[in-house]
C-alpha cells in the first residue's frame, strides 16, 4: 500500500509519518513546497510543488491507495484569495487526482472553525451546522473544501473522511505555542475576556494517531462521507492553562486583561487600518481573534470514540511535559 501524506514536512504531517512507520507502514510520499531531506533519509519519497498546480498534485497522487491531506494555508489573517488558492483549489485538485489515479481512501484534516459562528460552542456535536461568520478566510475557505471533500464520497471509487483537531500542539509546534510565548515574552499577551471560557486542546500525536484510526475505519461503511471532532477530550480554561504552562517556563504570567467588546471593537479598527495601508503582518487583534479568546470551544467526541474508536493516549498534563521538554531543548524559553 503506497500512501500520500500532503504538508509531510509540518507539524501534523511529521507526526503522521511518525505513527505510519510505527504501525509497519513504509511505502510513503510526502508533497510539500519546503525542502525535506530528513524525511528521505527515513525513507519518505519527496515530492515538491503547490497544491494550486494540479501536475504538481497529480504527480504525487499517482500511483497512491491512500491520501492523508493534511496541508492547508493556516492563520487568521491574510488575502482571501492566497487562502482560497491552497485551501479550496488545492483540495479540489487533491480530489481530482485521487479520482483519476483510482485513489481508495482520503483522510482530509479540517477545523473546527467551519462551523463558527462568533458565538460560544459549548460541547457541540457533528450536528452542528456550518457557521457563515466572514470574519477569518481560513475558516471561510475549510468549510467550502470540507464540503468539497464529503460531497467527493463514493465518487469513482474514493472513500472520503474529514477530521476537525482543535489547537493542535505539542513538539514540533511551529504555531501556536511559539506565538504565545513570544508575545508572553515580550508582554505583549493580554487576557480577552473575564477568563472563564473553557476550550478544547489537541495534542498532535494523539491526532496522528486518529488520521491512523480513520484510514483503518475507511472502507468498512459507517464513517464514509462523514466530519469527526477531535481533541483531548478534557477541556481546560483557556487563560489558566496559558498560565500555568508559561510559569513552568519561567515566563511572565498573563495579567493584563482587555474586555471583549473593547478587543472586538480595536480588532476591527485594526483590520480597516491594516487593509487600507496594505500591511501584510498579522494586526495584534481582529474581530476573529477577539472571540477566539473569549467564547467556549469545546467540543462533543463521541462519535469519533465510537467510529474511530479514538481515545487520547496522551493526556493534557504529559503532553505539557513532553512539550517543556522540547520547547528547552528548542531554546525557546
Amino acid at each position: 500500500m503506497k500512501i500520500l501524506i500532503t504538508g509531510g514536512s509540518g507539524f501534523l504531517g511529521r507526526h503522521l509519518i511518525r505513527v505510519l512507520q510505527a504501525k509497519g507502514l513504509h511505502n510513503l510520499c510526502s508533497l510539500s513546497r519546503s525542502p525535506c531531506e530528513d524525511l528521505a533519509a527515513k525513507g519518505v519519497e519527496l515530492f515538491y510543488g503547490d497544491l494550486s498546480q494540479f501536475s504538481a498534485v497529480a504527480a504525487a497522487v499517482q500511483g497512491c491507495n491512500v491520501v492523508f491531506h493534511t496541508a492547508a494555508k493556516a492563520g487568521i489573517w491574510g488575502n482571501y484569495k492566497s487562502y482560497y488558492q491552497t485551501n479550496v483549489i488545492g483540495t479540489i485538485n487533491i480530489l481530482k487526482a485521487c479520482q483519476q489515479w483510482g485513489v481508495q481512501k482520503l483522510i482530509y484534516t479540517s477545523t473546527p472553525s467551519v462551523i463558527f459562528n462568533g458565538e460560544n460552542l459549548s460541547n457541540v456535536n457533528e450536528s452542528m451546522p456550518y457557521g457563515r461568520c466572514g470574519l477569518c478566510a481560513y475558516a471561510a475557505t475549510k468549510r467550502i473544501a470540507e464540503q468539497a471533500v464529503l460531497e467527493a464520497n463514493g465518487q469513482q471509487g474514493l472513500a472520503t473522511v474529514a477530521l476537525r483537531p482543535h489547537l493542535m500542539w505539542g513538539p514540533g509546534d511551529n504555531h501556536l505555542i511559539p506565538a504565545l510565548l513570544k508575545l508572553a515574552q515580550r508582554g505583549l499577551l493580554f487576557q480577552v475576556g473575564d477568563g472563564k471560557n473553557w476550550v478544547d486542546l489537541s495534542y498532535v500525536e494523539n491526532i496522528a494517531e486518529a488520521h491512523y484510526l480513520a484510514m483503518e475505519a475507511l472502507g468498512q461503511g459507517f464513517i464514509e462521507g462523514k466530519a469527526y471532532f477531535l481533541s483531548q477530550d478534557d477541556p481546560v480554561r483557556l487563560w489558566e492553562w496559558i498560565n500555568q504552562l508559561l510559569i513552568r517556563l519561567n515566563v511572565r504570567c498573563v495579567h493584563k486583561r482587555i474586555p471583549y467588546k473593547v478587543a472586538y471593537f480595536m480588532g476591527g479598527i485594526f483590520e480597516i487600518l491594516y487593509k487600507i495601508l496594505c500591511i501584510t503582518p498579522q494586526p495584534p487583534m481582529t474581530r476573529f481573534l477577539a472571540k477566539e479568546l473569549s467564547k467556549d470551544h469545546y467540543f462533543d467526541i463521541s462519535a469519533a470514540k465510537m467510529d474511530l474508536q479514538y481515545l487520547p493516549k496522551i493526556s493534557n498534563e504529559e503532553g505539557v511535559e513532553r512539550l517543556i521538554i522540547w520547547l528547552k531543548n528548542q531554546k525557546m524559553c
